[in-house]
């Protein structure tokens, strides 16, 4: 099988970064992960402008990777408050992938800046490749092969 006969306008990877593929946007749902939901205190940890943010989390709605609810502080306008989705947890462990590359190829002197543990006994958890068989899959023992909404490229190979 040659990769470039098929074409690539409906792969799942760039759906995905057209929900989570720019900066802040992966950098929103951190925020969210780690329990920082609401707007002021999103914008104030990460220094993204009010535009910005108005537009990731606006997309991050739109995409199902979020909800919001409205909550009100005694004396104050209503505001939302944001939460994953089922969708948006489905995410976690590519952040955590991101953190532990991060860890590994970009790590600060100091050691992590955040430890992901398991909230029953704190051990550091992990992301691996696992079969659907259940068998813990070495990276370089993954194969590709096109999968049923592969299509063929009209016009052949990429040169």
């Amino acid at each position: 099988m040659d990769w470039l006969d098929f074409d690539t306008d409906n792969c799942s990877v760039q759906r995905t970064l057209d929900v989570i593929g720019d900066r802040w946007s992966v950098l929103v749902l951190r925020e969210v992960f780690n329990g920082v939901r609401r707007f002021d205190r999103i914008k104030q940890h990460t220094g993204i402008s009010d535009s910005v943010l108005s537009d990731r989390l606006r997309r991050l709605l739109d995409a199902g990777v979020l909800v919001a609810s409205e909550y009100r502080e005694p004396g104050s306008r209503r505001r939302k408050e944001y939460r994953l989705t089922d969708a948006g947890l489905d995410l976690q462990p590519v952040l955590i992938s991101m953190l532990r590359w991060g860890d590994k190829h970009r790590a600060d002197p100091a050691g992590p800046s955040l430890n992901v543990v398991h909230r029953g006994c704190g051990a550091p958890v992990r992301t691996e490749i696992v079969c659907d068989a259940g068998h813990p899959v070495p990276q370089r023992e993954v194969r590709n092969e096109p999968g049923p909404g592969a299509r063929k490229r009209a016009t052949g190979p990429v040169a």
